[in-house]
């Protein structure tokens, strides 16, 4: 029998982009409280210190990196400091993204090209930049390449992607595909990481609570005073979610920090839904007691007119 669930992340160091709210911030903190060094990536000032601050107050240690991560100059430098900073580099989180909703042929290329850059560029950036420096501390560690490298896990990547990676969006066509383009990414890198000792693993969340889920709900809020779900759109959420709620921004962290953690060791290239089980659903609601497909008829309308529930020929 082993001890504890050790996560083997003690004096690691890690760069999370876009820390300084919603899921990039709970990524930070749930990665400090595990024992990571973290260098904060976040457009705001404020908010990158507020972050840091945060981890410090629980006893951890951060870095606030003020940078534009559509900026790839600035990105690299954040990077390189982290480095700099901590005298290693064993995980990137490349969580900065953003997302306007409108029909593709009403955008302009000026707006499709933003959405480009903060969601892929700023990934294929960050991990340009990182990769080999997350390489050369685990080559640090002494062990042979692709056994794992520094500890167990050896390096990390992991890239907040989302479940509109993996179906048809209305509305956000060049935002899906971007994320469409991370999650392959993923699935590449993994096999030309691997000999280096370091891994690289995707997330996919659906409807977790954040300031950019409740800005598409409600228009603009603040990330600092994040408001409920209205009330209206709560039926519609517990039809939607195969568990009846919303998620919360924790439980992606805590998802990201178990695959940069030993315990995700022998885990690369995949992606790992954290959806309430939305991906699985494929379309299917809640109805009454059962299910029914998002616009189709009523369950009764797939039965051949019969009434007693068993399919034609039965």
């Amino acid at each position: 029998m082993t001890g504890g669930f050790e996560l083997g992340l003690t004096g690691k160091a890690a760069v999370v982009t876009g820390a300084g709210a919603g899921l990039g911030q709970a990524i930070a903190l749930g990665l400090a409280r595990a024992g990571v060094l973290v260098g904060l990536v976040e457009i705001d000032p404020t908010r990158a210190t507020a972050t840091a601050e945060l981890i410090e107050k629980d006893g951890g240690r951060a870095l606030p990196l003020p940078a534009n991560v559509m900026d790839t100059a600035a990105l690299a430098e954040a990077i390189t400091a982290t480095h700099a900073e901590f005298g290693r580099l064993d995980i990137l989180v490349n969580n900065a993204g953003g997302v306007k909703g409108s029909r593709f042929l009403d955008q302009s290329e000026r707006s499709w090209r933003r959405h480009i850059d903060i969601n892929l560029v700023s990934m294929l950036a960050a991990t340009s930049a990182a990769a080999p420096l997350i390489a050369q501390t685990v080559a640090a560690s002494g062990s042979p390449a692709g056994t794992g490298g520094n500890g167990r896990g050896g390096g990390s990547i992991v890239n907040i992607t989302s479940i509109e990676g993996m179906r048809a969006a209305p509305m956000y066509a060049v935002y899906a595909a971007c994320k469409a383009g991370m999650i392959n990414f993923t699935r590449t890198m993994a096999v030309e990481l691997a000999e280096q000792g370091v891994r690289i693993n995707a997330i996919a969340p659906d409807m977790t609570g954040t300031a950019g889920l409740r800005g598409i709900m409600r228009g603009p809020v603040d990330p600092d005073e994040l408001p409920p779900v209205p009330p209206e759109r709560l039926p519609g959420i517990e039809r939607y979610v195969p568990l009846g709620r919303e998620g919360v921004a924790s439980e992606v962290a805590d998802a990201a920090v178990f695959l940069c953690s030993d315990r995700a060791s022998y885990i690369t290239g995949t992606t790992l839904s954290v959806d309430g089980g939305t991906a699985a659903s494929g379309g299917w609601l809640r109805a009454g007691d059962g299910w029914t497909l998002q616009g189709a008829p009523a369950p009764s309308g797939f039965l051949g007119g019969q009434s007693d529930g068993r399919p034609d020929g039965a």
